[in-house]
């Protein structure tokens, strides 16, 4: 016989079971970690005299263990992963800097300008995997592509009229979703040789981020994470607060929805509000992490708090993460007969540092390789070297010999780009110089000796200061000049590149680096004298 008490006792008990369970919190942490412009260093870079080592895959992934939080974290980035890598990560076409991040839990990435380095269909590659479509399979195993998403909001692909990856993706955290955009700066083909950008739009950011915003919305989402490759200059201030340049004028733009822009592209380190908005950048080379924790609200769906910190990847303090030194490990071993091969001796660093007028030390060496080579693979006169600065992306730190290794010459120009000699009026070379200082921040290539020039702040070119072997250019003369590939296309708007005639390529940039390295050993700094700023 069943008590008629049995059902209260039940109730009772029901109702004492729910009094001792915790109401639901009001708010959700979240922890976001992030990076920027990574560039395919796996191994620590290269730090001036005197600087700290920092930076690594292997203490990288350690120091992300160590931060990462037990829930509600994520990993995200804002591009130029890969591209302009060292020699262990493009020598494998960025394989293994993929391998490492999708090893470390990224989950999510703009794509960078460098992300285009090697066109549409590479990048693609790099997300769903296979092998490289000429050079096969080189790594010690099948490459399955990134186990993280790509976004590329504004890049638009002419062919299907889709943007090349998902502009968006929502994440949900303890109930709470968190809209996050893939923003890549409209300048891109500005820094991608133009065949590497082919069919392809890039919408401007602002626009293209407050169109999305409704979207997101409509699906009831109020937290809104712009994972942004354009960036800002920092002041000497607290974080590099203010910030200056194009994120500057890009944030005040947006939807005021939009709650954290995690930015890129100028390789710098800040964590600054702009706007009224929590805005971040980790410096480069995976040298910095960025550790941002945000309060969502639960009732409203929205960020209520945003904080964030810069913490530098140590090499010294932190120990390196097994799995990752693994990984590096087998790739170096399959690339190091290149990489320690020794091309020739230096007697001091050589570095790409520019002076006043923006002229430096590897400048004048690369300048003086490119013509020599171009010279020799032609059997023709060539009249002068022209060299884009932004191409030069390390320095040579020599041995302890003296020797220099094929893998410095690689850290120095790592696009692999090609020579191409072509043929300039003496008009046309005067126009092309002058487009140096068309912009608000002159952008100054780096020449051979034979030519020789001044400029100054605000006004540019001083044309009459011109001499090419110390005599003044003939409009109507035709000059014989070498660049690189990416120059020759209209690369970083020197669209003055383009009207050159007779273009002939010959050979690898890298290769007439070494042939210099070989037969002028030892080398040491330049002079310095062919380019003058006055006052």
């Amino acid at each position: 016989m069943i008590s008629r008490l049995a059902p209260i006792a039940l109730i009772l008990t029901l109702l004492s079971a729910c009094a001792g369970l915790a109401p639901r919190p009001a708010t959700v942490d979240l922890q976001i970690l992030a990076l920027n412009d990574f560039h395919g260093n796996l191994e620590t870079p290269g730090a001036a005299p005197g600087q700290p080592r920092t930076g690594g895959a292997a203490h990288l992934a350690s120091l992300i263990k160590q931060r990462r939080a037990p829930q509600n974290s994520i990993m995200v980035a804002a591009g130029d992963l890969v591209g302009a890598s060292p020699l262990l990560s493009s020598l494998f076409h960025d394989e293994p800097t993929v391998e490492s991040l999708s090893a470390m839990g990224l989950a999510l990435s703009a794509v960078g300008n460098h992300e285009f380095d090697e066109g549409p269909a590479e990048l693609r590659r790099m997300q769903a995997g296979g092998c490289h479509p000429v050079d096969g399979c080189k790594g010690p195993q099948a490459f399955k592509g990134a186990g993280y998403r790509y976004l590329s909001a504004g890049v638009v692909d002419g062919a299907t009229g889709e943007t090349v990856f998902p502009p968006y993706t929502v994440r949900a955290f303890n109930g709470v979703r968190v809209g996050f955009i893939g923003m890549t700066t409209v300048e891109t083909p500005a820094f991608v040789a133009p065949s590497g950008t082919a069919g392809l739009t890039f919408a401007d950011e602002a626009q293209t981020i407050n169109a999305l915003v409704p979207q997101l919305r409509a699906q009831g989402i109020e937290a809104i994470v712009v994972l942004l490759h354009e960036g800002g200059d920092p002041s000497p201030g607290l974080n590099g607060c203010p910030v200056s340049g194009r994120i500057a004028q890009i944030i005040p733009k947006l939807d005021k929805a939009v709650d954290l822009i995690v930015s890129g592209h100028t390789n710098q380190a800040y964590v600054c509000t702009i706007d009224g908005r929590l805005v971040t950048s980790a410096w480069s080379l995976g040298r910095m992490l960025t550790d941002i924790r945000l309060t969502l609200d639960r009732r409203t769906g929205d960020v209520a708090t945003a904080r964030a910190e810069n913490i530098t990847v140590d090499a010294a303090a932190l120990l390196e993460d097994a799995a990752q030194a693994a990984l590096v490990g087998r790739y170096r071993a399959l690339a190091a007969p290149l990489m320690t091969r020794v091309v020739g001796t230096a007697s001091a660093v050589l570095t790409a540092q520019g002076n006043q007028a923006r002229e430096s030390v590897l400048g004048d060496i690369v300048a003086y390789a490119m013509r020599a080579a171009a010279a020799q693979a032609t059997g023709q006169a060539i009249d002068l070297a022209l060299m884009n600065s932004g191409g030069l992306r390390g320095q040579i730190a020599p041995g302890a010999d003296g020797s220099v290794t094929y893998n410095d010459l690689f850290t120095v120009q790592p696009f692999g780009n090609t020579l191409v000699v072509m043929t300039l009026t003496g008009a046309q070379l005067e126009a092309l110089l002058a487009e140096q200082f068309m912009l608000s921040e002159p952008n100054v290539l780096q020449v051979s000796g034979e030519l020789t020039y001044a400029w100054r702040m605000g006004s540019g070119l001083v044309r009459e200061s011109v001499r090419l072997n110390g005599r003044a250019l003939d409009p109507a003369a035709s000059y014989r000049i070498v660049t690189n590939n990416f120059l020759a296309e209209g690369g970083e708007g020197f669209s003055g590149f383009k009207a050159g005639t007779n273009p002939v390529p010959v050979g690898g940039d890298s290769e007439a680096l070494e042939a210099w390295f070989k037969a002028h050993s030892p080398l040491g700094p330049t002079a310095r004298d062919r380019i003058r700023l006055e006052h």
